[in-house]
């Protein structure tokens, strides 16, 4: 069985879902700093809590600090879904 991965449309709507639905797509400009998309950290907390639940990890606190973009974000993600960083 393959392992899931987090995809930019996974996280796309995951963020939605964080913020009540009223966000920016992020999905043709994986690099923009999520600070110039309008998400703060709660948003990304939020999502980070939606992730672990959904995929079955623990992300560091790093994840949720540290990452500045969404490419960066899920790149992380898929990192400790691959290590089976399990919750």
């Amino acid at each position: 069985m393959a392992t899931r991965h987090l995809t930019m449309e996974d996280f796309q709507g995951i963020m939605f879902a964080a913020v009540g639905g009223d966000g920016a797509n992020f999905v043709s400009d994986t690099d923009q700093e999520f600070e110039d998309l309008g998400y703060d950290s709660l948003a990304l907390l939020e999502a980070g809590g939606r992730i672990e639940r959904e995929y079955g990890i623990s992300l560091d606190d790093s994840v949720l600090t540290g990452a500045k973009t969404p490419r960066s974000f899920v790149d992380a993600v898929n990192t400790a879904i691959a290590a089976g960083t399990a919750a």
